[in-house]
């Protein structure tokens, strides 16, 4: 069995309720147990600005998937919930984005998949809820505790729980 984190953001629909759905395929289709899920947190759009706020969240699961097939699911449940890769603009709206962001200690530098994820570090709204289920948990020599406080936070907020 494997150790997975995985982020989910999205900024299209309810995507509070997507990421509910979201989280029951993923331990469905991967047939993983759900170890922890962090807060919902609204943050500020990265690399085009230009758009509505996103809201993002991240998992950690415990899968007998290798990294690879688990990267395929994820895909095949981002197109299930109306994400084409093919067709969206870089950064832009999405109705969910699934990242692997690490898989036990796996260094994996592949054209289709790297992990940890390459920009793991730039991106604080995948290490604020990453701090608050695995702070202690390294990744590439550093916690995630350690990382959280080398980036800016501002415009990160926790969100109440969804009722």
């Amino acid at each position: 069995m494997g150790n997975a984190l995985i982020a989910l953001g999205g900024n299209v629909g309810d995507v509070r309720d997507t990421f509910r759905r979201a989280i029951s395929n993923i331990c469905g289709m991967t047939q993983a147990e759900l170890l922890s899920r962090s807060s919902d947190y609204a943050t500020p759009p990265w690399g085009n600005v230009e758009q509505d706020r996103f809201i993002n969240a991240c998992v950690e699961i415990e899968t007998s998937l290798d990294p690879h097939a688990l990267l395929f699911t994820l895909h095949k449940i981002e197109k299930r919930f109306g994400r084409d890769r093919a067709k969206e603009e870089r950064w832009g709206p999405r109705t969910l984005d699934l990242d692997l962001i690490a898989y036990d200690d796996a260094k994996i530098n592949m054209p289709d998949l790297t992990l940890p994820h390459p920009r793991l570090f730039e991106r604080a709204f995948v290490l604020v809820p990453l701090a608050e289920i695995v702070p202690d948990r390294s990744i590439a020599g550093q916690t995630v505790r350690d990382a959280v406080k080398a980036v800016s936070t501002d415009g990160i907020e926790r969100l109440p729980e969804a009722g």
